[in-house]
């Protein structure tokens, strides 16, 4: 967890971002969550009653600070939505917790940050048609499943095709990676994907899971991508929702390199890329 405070750190002793540019989320409430969760996983995770076996899914001792954190970041990701309808872009410097399922965690995940942004955005009539691209090197299993009978909806995740989950849920959009993919091959792969969903499926709001567990000094990735190619992959994704006039949230997802300067970095870098293209 300490690649979060050290991310903002980074941030503002460079000036990318300022004081006034940061905020703290208030705190998911059931209304909002009920949207994407069932009434017996929220009352599980609330009420600190999960099994021996849904905390081992997990992967994390579950306590009331571990849910007030997925609260916060749940809905900072909500808030981030409304300040990228007003100013284009925003960043959740955590979230990206796509293994959540409406009524079960994964991998780290407990609440799904994206999905309960985009269905608020649906219910409220903030967006009709919502692109959810995750890069992250695992693939987007939660986020498939809550949506996979939502039409509004389109989740593209390209991912390792050998890593975790072993299990994939079927998104709208699956591209499985070879392990060792290379700058040029993931950037053509990607470059090549977003134009033909924007003419296919015309999207008007996007969420970006923008993952660095992509590199290849990443203990978990087995991808090959080098911190320069996770930035081509950050401003290609930006440039694309700048030039399609597409209001965009990304939130910053994996990244489990030995060295906690190449994850801050890589992250640091969707931040940077951001700045530059929206403001």
């Amino acid at each position: 967890m300490a690649k979060y405070d050290l991310l903002a750190e980074q941030l503002l002793w460079e000036g990318t971002v300022t004081n006034s540019n940061l905020f703290h989320p208030d705190e998911l409430t059931a209304e909002t969550a009920l949207l994407t969760h069932t009434d017996a996983w929220w009352e599980k995770m609330t009420q600190l009653t999960l099994s021996e076996k849904e905390i081992r899914a997990i992967g994390f001792p579950i306590n009331e600070k571990f849910v007030r954190r997925g609260r916060h970041i749940s809905q900072g990701t909500l808030q981030c939505a409304l300040f990228a309808l007003e100013y284009g872009c925003a960043m959740n410097i955590a979230g990206g917790t796509h293994h959540a399922f409406a009524d079960r965690g994964e991998g780290f995940c407990c609440f799904n940050d994206q999905a309960i942004a985009a269905n608020y955005l649906l219910k409220h009539g903030l967006a009709s048609r919502i692109l959810i691209v995750d890069l992250d090197v695992h693939q987007g299993n939660g986020t498939a499943r809550i949506f996979q009978d939502e039409p509004r909806v389109f989740t593209f995740s390209m991912h390792g095709e050998r890593n975790y989950p072993l299990r994939k849920e079927k998104s709208d959009l699956d591209i499985g990676l070879q392990d060792g993919i290379t700058d040029d091959a993931y950037l053509a792969t990607l470059r090549n994907t977003l134009p033909r969903l924007a003419d296919e499926f015309e999207p008007d709001f996007v969420f970006f899971q923008s993952g660095v567990d992509i590199l290849e000094t990443d203990q978990l990735g087995r991808l090959a991508i080098t911190r320069a190619g996770c930035r081509a992959r950050d401003q290609t994704v930006f440039e694309f929702c700048k030039q399609n006039s597409l209001p965009v949230v990304a939130s910053m997802g994996g990244g489990y390199s030995r060295r906690i300067v190449d994850i801050v970095e890589a992250h640091a870098n969707t931040f940077r890329e951001a700045q530059a293209i929206f403001f």
